[in-house]
């Protein structure tokens, strides 16, 4: 590309950042360093009422822990600042009074009353109201090119509320290109009047967008499926302007579990996963579970992201952020919606946690539990290392684990009543024996001891090897007998059975 390539990641500070959202970034990043450029963070917050405390700090936070961060926006690099849309509404009226002045935008001072019956007119005629082309010069409706300009004048100097509307145009049709979706026609007779500026003195999203995107320089504009109907205006809006317009790439939704419907908090609640990044209190005090609490690798939601919507053309699904960010590319990016698969970003995070060094985990672990408190760590590594194929969380550890750290004081009825029949006590007792007088205790050693002596008295396997491993769990689960009774050694592995004989 000859350009600098330079996207922008453009959220409401309205609430917390949805992993749709999230997306939205990650494949902007991607797209970026792809092509050696800047990622920058832009904070929209033009709509006041709607504006949370601690939403902008919530999404920084957010693309922080996923390893993301931007390389340009509040606070940071402010090479185009200020990055926040309410600090730049003094930019925006002279953009609207020149499109005024070049005939391509006019005042419009219909009542919301006056809108809502035009509105009712059409409907009782099977219409759809459009404020455009086939009207707004009809004399019912009351905007600056049915006024004079004095008459105008008057109406502002009067303190009227108006808008300023866009002019879009008539019989002309608009072609449009999009990265994903291929080339756009569009009919410009089928196009409202947008509204791009309020009288009190704050752009709509649309002008605000443009002008923005246009004074940062952004390159690319890689944003969600939701503003594709929008694509034709803003193309309008660079066309009026004679700017030269980004391209355009717009990302399919992100589905329900089902396939049916766009993503949303509901879903998550009602199936029990998190659908934002980082957990999140609202200011009723509610509180939204988030990717990172729930024990997820910022690594492992990076890499179910990234495919939700993009396709490598590969059967790799491992992808480190280095990986991705090699082998993005937004034509592999499908139209279709994805469908979010709850047990996928499961399998995911299980996959990153066997790429985890037992330490690392092994300091988490420690972290969660006041029972490990006063044990080594290393030690705690080793028993990691023995269960974390099994797990899928770190918080998972404990009930896999939780034998290597202390007796078990009671013993699981269903393995119970499989594993003790008569004669076990005295099996059970020569266990004691060949343990006891195994010289150097090792893994090697007492599995060839006791597998010897069960094989050279035709004893089954099963008999002994059971009520073992209830003796050391408490249940019949857990890595393998002999690593167990290794790692908490031979006089608590002796005293372990010799409590399971006294139980009988």
């Amino acid at each position: 590309m000859s350009k600098n390539v330079r996207v922008r990641f453009a959220p409401s500070p309205t609430g917390p950042l949805h992993i749709g959202g999230l997306r939205t970034a990650l494949f902007n990043y991607l797209f970026a360093k792809k092509h050696g450029g800047d990622f920058v963070l832009r904070i929209e917050d033009t709509d006041q009422n709607r504006y949370v405390e601690g939403a902008e700090n919530y999404i920084v936070d957010a693309l922080n822990w996923c390893n993301i961060p931007f390389d340009e926006g509040p606070g940071k690099n402010e090479k185009f600042g200020p990055y926040r849309q309410s600090e730049r509404k003094h930019l925006y009226k002279q953009y609207a009074d020149q499109l005024i002045a070049e005939g391509k935008a006019y005042y419009a001072f219909d009542t919301a009353e006056a809108l809502d019956t035009e509105r009712k007119n059409h409907e009782s005629e099977c219409k759809t109201f459009m404020y455009n082309w086939h009207n707004r010069e009809k004399g019912r409706l009351v905007n600056s090119l049915v006024l004079t300009s004095e008459e105008t004048l008057a109406k502002i100097n009067a303190g009227e509320n108006y808008v300023v509307r866009f002019k879009s145009p008539q019989d002309e049709t608009l072609h449009l290109k999009d990265i994903i979706r291929g080339d756009i026609k569009i009919d410009t007779n089928v196009l409202d009047d947008k509204i791009l500026f309020k009288s009190d003195g704050m752009p709509t999203y649309h002008l605000a967008n443009i002008v923005d995107d246009h004074l940062m320089e952004i390159t690319h504009v890689i944003r969600g499926e939701e503003w594709l109907p929008s694509l034709a205006l803003h193309k309008l809006l660079y066309n009026a302007f004679g700017w030269e317009a980004p391209e355009f790439a717009h990302l399919p939704l992100i589905l329900k579990p089902t396939g049916k419907g766009k993503l949303s908090k509901r879903d998550g609640d009602k199936l029990g996963f998190p659908v934002f990044p980082l957990e999140y209190t609202a200011t009723d005090g509610t509180v939204s579970r988030g990717y990172k609490e729930d024990g997820y690798f910022p690594e492992a939601v990076v890499n179910f992201l990234a495919f939700l919507g993009w396709n490598p053309g590969t059967e790799q699904e491992l992808f480190s952020l280095e990986n991705l960010i090699s082998e993005f590319d937004l034509e592999r990016v499908n139209k279709a919606g994805a469908r979010f698969d709850p047990d996928k970003t499961k399998w995911f995070n299980h996959q990153y946690m066997q790429q985890q060094l037992d330490l690392d985990l092994a300091k988490k672990f420690k972290a969660t539990r006041p029972e490990l408190t006063e044990i080594d760590v290393n030690y705690i590594a080793l028993v990691v290392g023995l269960i974390k194929e099994r797990a899928t969380f770190v918080q998972d550890f404990w009930d896999l684990s939780h034998y290597f750290f202390s007796a078990p004081t009671s013993y699981d009825d269903k393995a119970s009543k499989k594993a003790l029949k008569e004669g076990t006590a005295e099996l059970m007792q020569k266990t004691i024996e060949i343990i006891t007088t195994t010289k150097e205790f090792t893994i090697q050693n007492l599995q060839t001891n006791l597998k010897s002596w069960i094989t050279d008295n035709e004893i089954g396997f099963g008999k002994v090897m059971m009520p073992l491993r209830l003796a050391l769990v408490g249940a019949l689960q857990g890595p393998d007998v002999f690593e167990i009774m290794f790692m908490i050694g031979k006089n608590e592995t002796v005293k372990r059975i010799d409590d399971l004989i006294k139980s009988i």
